[in-house]
Parts: structure tokens; C-alpha cells; sequence
């Protein structure tokens, strides 16, 4: 095991930054490659999985807000609407960001879109008393409408 790869297991910040210098001198065969892939591969994962749980919010906020909003007091319409807004409007924002910092993720918004749904449904669920039978099988919400701060679903 080379210096730099045990750094790697002592001192993180260290062994990154010895890397990077590493890398601007152009010193490629120094550098702790292993590590390194190991490293990037998990940034594309964890981008992903943000990605992933804003969506799975966002998505159970949506079908809170079409499938419960009606059946709420007048009282708790106007709580739960300004609640639920506010988290859409956080969680769309933040997706915007995402997506603008990493826009290689665009590629992947079908797939992460149908796997955040799954847990969507799950969260209204529990959040709601509904059966997961009451929401549909798969997302009724266009990519369009997802991300359009202006989108909020006609009540069932």
C-alpha cells in the first residue's frame, strides 16, 4: 500500500488535497487512482441520491395535494396548503439547483423519477391514512409539471 493510499484512510482531507496537487503538476502516476475512481464514482451516486429524495418529496407533496387537500377542514386547508406549498416550492428549488450544477443528471430524471415515486406513494400513504391503492401505479406528473413552480394538481 502506497503512502498516499493509507493517507487516505487517516486523513481524508489531507489525501485529497495531495491529490489534487498531485494532479496540477501533472504528476499522474503519484496519484492514489484507486481511491480516486472509488471517490468520483461515489460522487455520481450521491448527486443522484439527493436528486432522488428531493423528487421523492416533492412527488408525495404533489400527490398529498391532489389527493388529500379536499378532504380537509377549511382550518387545516389553509395550514396544510401553506405547508405543502412552501415544502414544493423548497424542494423545486433546490432540484433546479441540483440540476444546474450537475446537468448530467438530466439524463437520469425518467429513471430516478419512477424510483422516487415508489416511495412517494409510500410517504402520502403513511402521511395521509389513504391506501397505497389510491394513488396511481405510476406517476401521473409530467417532467414539465414536476419541476414547474406554477403546477399544483387538480384536487380528486
Amino acid at each position: 500500500m502506497s503512502q498516499l493510499s493509507a493517507l487516505y484512510e487517516k486523513d481524508f482531507s489531507f489525501w485529497a488535497e495531495k491529490n489534487a496537487d498531485l494532479l496540477r503538476r501533472g504528476l499522474f502516476a503519484e496519484l492514489d487512482i484507486e481511491h480516486l475512481v472509488q471517490e468520483l464514482t461515489d460522487m455520481g451516486i450521491s448527486e443522484r441520491n439527493e436528486l432522488e429524495s428531493r423528487l421523492t418529496i416533492l412527488l408525495a407533496h404533489l400527490l398529498q395535494w391532489q389527493f388529500q387537500y379536499r378532504h380537509l377542514s377549511a382550518r387545516w386547508q389553509e395550514f396544510k396548503g401553506d405547508s405543502w406549498r412552501s415544502t414544493l416550492i423548497e424542494q423545486r428549488n433546490r432540484i433546479a439547483k441540483r440540476l444546474r450544477k450537475s446537468p448530467g443528471l438530466h439524463a437520469k430524471l425518467d429513471e430516478v423519477i419512477a424510483e422516487a415515486y415508489q416511495d412517494a406513494v409510500s410517504i402520502a400513504a403513511q402521511e395521509t391514512g389513504f391506501a397505497p391503492d389510491t394513488f396511481p401505479p405510476h406517476c401521473p406528473y409530467t417532467l414539465e409539471q414536476i419541476l414547474d413552480d406554477a403546477f399544483y394538481p387538480e384536487a380528486e
